[in-house]
C-alpha cells in the first residue's frame, strides 16, 4: 500500500510541514504617516528573515524594518530630510548613487523592494515622472517618484560566505522558513509513492497536470504557458 506523497503531506498542514507562527511575527514595513524623526528601541532577531530587523518608536507607532549595516540602539532616525543611513526620504529626494532599500511599490504601501540581508540598490536616474534604480539583480527598475525608501545597506552581509558543513544545520535553517529539505527526487522514489516513481521511466514524456488536479496528481508541468517542440 502506498503512502501519501508529499504534495499531499504538505496541503494537509500537520505539523511536520507547518511553519512557527512566532517565526513570522514580525511584519517589515513603515506606517504611511511619518513623524519628524524616529528612535531605534531595540535590534531583533528573527529567524524567518537574513537580516536583523529594527524595532522603531515615531510618536505613538512602532514598526519594524530591516537594520542597517552599524545600526546602534538608541540612535535617531529622521524621516524626509538629510541624506544620511537609515533616514527614510521620498525617491525624488535622494541624489544619484545613493544606496537605498526597502523601496516602496507604491506611495504608502510601506515598503516591498529590497530587503535581504547584505543587499541594496542603487539610485541610477531622476525625472519628473519616474526614479530609475539599480536592483541587485543588476537590472534597473522605475519607480514613482513619491514612493519611499530607507537610505544606506542592509545589515547581514556575509551570511553566504561561512560553509554549512552539516546537513543538519541547512535542514534547520530552511524547517525555520517552513521549507522542505532534502528534496528527494521523484525518479528515485518507488513507483507507489509518487507517479514519477520507478527506475522505468528515466526520460518520460513530459506529463502536464490539470490545472484543478489533486495534489497527489499536480506534478510535472502545472500550468505550462505552452507546451511542444518549439519551431
Amino acid at each position: 500500500m502506498g503512502k501519501r506523497i508529499i504534495q499531499q503531506a504538505r496541503g494537509k498542514g500537520s505539523s511536520t510541514y507547518r511553519v512557527n507562527k512566532t517565526v513570522f511575527k514580525y511584519k517589515l514595513k513603515f506606517p504611511r504617516k511619518l513623524e519628524d524623526e524616529g528612535r531605534i528601541l531595540k535590534l531583533v532577531d528573527s529567524g524567518a528573515h537574513t537580516c536583523p530587523l529594527a524595532k522603531i518608536k515615531s510618536g505613538k507607532e512602532i514598526f519594524y524594518i530591516p537594520a542597517f549595516k552599524n545600526m546602534i540602539e538608541g540612535e535617531k532616525i529622521l524621516f524626509g530630510k538629510e541624506i544620511k543611513e537609515g533616514n527614510i526620504l521620498k525617491l525624488k529626494n535622494i541624489p544619484v548613487k545613493t544606496k537605498v532599500y526597502c523601496i516602496e511599490s507604491r506611495p504608502g504601501d510601506g515598503g516591498k523592494y529590497i530587503k535581504s540581508g547584505g543587499t541594496c540598490g542603487i539610485v541610477s536616474g531622476i525625472s519628473e515622472k519616474e526614479v530609475t534604480i539599480y536592483m541587485p539583480s543588476k537590472k534597473e527598475k522605475k519607480f514613482n517618484p513619491e514612493s519611499r525608501a530607507i537610505i544606506g545597506i542592509i545589515a547581514g552581509d556575509g551570511r553566504k560566505e561561512k560553509p554549512i558543513i552539516k546537513a543538519g544545520k541547512m535542514f534547520h535553517i530552511k524547517k525555520t522558513k517552513s521549507k522542505l529539505w532534502p528534496r528527494t527526487s521523484a525518479l528515485k522514489m518507488n513507483a507507489v509513492d509518487h507517479p514519477f516513481g520507478s527506475g522505468r521511466g528515466k526520460n518520460p514524456k513530459s506529463k502536464i497536470a490539470k490545472r484543478n488536479a489533486p495534489p497527489g496528481r499536480r506534478v510535472g508541468l502545472i500550468r505550462p504557458r505552452r507546451t511542444g517542440k518549439r519551431k
